[in-house]
């Protein structure tokens, strides 16, 4: 049975919705996700970011068989001598793709390429660069390789009956070669999120049309949008702007919460606004408004629509992609069957005083660099952070993390950054 959200809220030590700490809204949401439940087969090709739903056992050793690593010479590593040249007469040769040559007798080598066969009882490849021919003879200097150098074992990158991939993980490039040398042409993977997005208020303005005085473009549902597109594991569903009306906003939850796992909105979320989105959200489903100890993006609404998990965001188009990356962004790979993975920190030295607010957590823009006098890395923020200036976010190469505690700056201080890169 799903757990109602006071249930989960008295469970939480120093739980207050009036300021609620990151670490703790992140317990909290973590606790509210369903568990992946579908899953689905798809071709090799398509299996790219896709998060694995099942252990990908080997069913075969990757090699298949004992193979060379270069071009050259195998031979019987025992036959080498020491102090002196070896001399080896020339059986035959062995080329990659061909079944492994008849048993070769004592004092032969067999010429080799790379990843053709070993022959049976042979265990050593000389380089062919270092050996000398003599006719139908080779001539190895002394020392110029040892016993079993440059084979590969079979099963030495994956054995059979080996886990070559964990359920759980999001499949790179890589992955998919090494799937391919398994001889897999199709991959269990779990269904992709479809995730309704929406932007509220009567100030917005699709993009493209006319610009009435007091109204704004809006720009947050195509930043949320990249953003999922980015994350690779939703399907996107574009509900488009949504008018401060009652019944155009309670058509708008109610088909988002029937078509889709999750719903992410923008506006209409803080303290004191005069429009109708919370008493919407409040009616159609279970929803907390919390004030999050964080700057920026400290409105935020979490909950549930019928079955789907409702996110609503601040309408500021900073805060809505800080309030993304630290709530929303593990709550959907969680939900998509993903191991979980911390975004990768970078500790940088400022290069001017901060100031900060103990008592809340901020989330600075700030350009990272190589410092010129001895390569470590520091960071600037790029001007104003207030929560508009979506600029600070395109300028940024990371966000600055300030903690909780954590007061003034001086410059030269050691913080923690969330670089961009393979984040937005």
């Amino acid at each position: 049975m799903t757990n109602a959200l006071s249930d989960i809220a008295s469970c939480l030590a120093g739980y207050d919705p009036d300021s609620m700490p990151v670490p703790l809204a992140q317990d909290f949401i973590a606790r509210l996700l369903p568990r992946p439940a579908q899953r689905e087969s798809v071709g090799l090709r398509e299996s790219l970011g896709r998060v694995l739903a099942e252990d990908l056992v080997c069913g075969i050793n990757v090699p298949a068989h004992d193979n060379s690593a270069m071009d050259g010479y195998a031979l019987r590593g025992s036959e080498l001598q020491t102090g002196e040249p070896t001399r080896l007469a020339l059986a035959g040769t062995s080329l990659a793709g061909s079944a492994a040559a008849i048993e070769i007798a004592t004092g032969q080598c067999q010429r080799i390429m790379t990843g053709a066969v070993m022959p049976a009882g042979l265990d050593t490849v000389v380089p062919q660069e270092f050996v000398e021919l003599d006719g139908d003879t080779i001539v190895i200097p002394a020392g110029a390789v040892q016993p079993g150098a440059n084979r590969r074992l079979a099963g030495e990158d994956l054995a059979r009956g080996q886990v070559a991939l964990p359920a759980g993980r999001r499949l790179t490039p890589a992955d998919l070669g090494l799937i391919a040398s398994l001889g897999r042409a199709e991959v269990p993977v779990w269904r992709r999120l479809r995730v309704a997005i929406m932007a509220t208020g009567d100030e917005l303005r699709p993009v493209g049309e006319p610009l009435p005085p007091g109204c704004v473009y809006d720009s947050n549902r195509h930043t949320m949008w990249a953003m999922l597109q980015r994350l690779g594991v939703c399907e996107v569903i574009d509900l488009g702007v949504i008018p401060d009306d009652p019944a155009a906003l309670r058509e708008a939850f109610r088909r988002a919460a029937a078509e889709t796992d999750v719903v992410l909105s923008s506006g209409g979320v803080s303290v004191g606004e005069a429009d109708h989105t919370k008493a919407v959200m409040a009616e159609l489903g279970e929803v907390l408004f919390w004030k999050i100890a964080m700057r920026p993006g400290r409105p935020l609404a979490v909950g549930r629509l019928g079955d789907a998990l409702l996110f609503g965001m601040p309408g500021n188009p900073v805060a809505v992609m800080v309030s993304f990356y630290a709530f929303v962004r593990d709550a959907l790979l969680a939900m998509s069957g993903a191991m979980p993975a911390p975004l990768p920190l970078l500790r940088a030295a400022t290069t001017a005083p901060l100031r900060k607010k103990p008592g809340r957590t901020e989330y600075q823009r700030g350009i990272v660099s190589r410092r010129a006098a001895d390569g470590a890395w520091q960071v600037e923020i790029t001007g104003s952070q207030g929560s508009g200036v979506l600029s600070s976010m395109s300028l940024a190469n990371g966000l600055l993390v300030l903690g909780h505690e954590q007061g003034d700056l001086p410059a030269g201080s050691l913080v923690d950054v969330v670089p961009f890169e393979g984040l937005i």
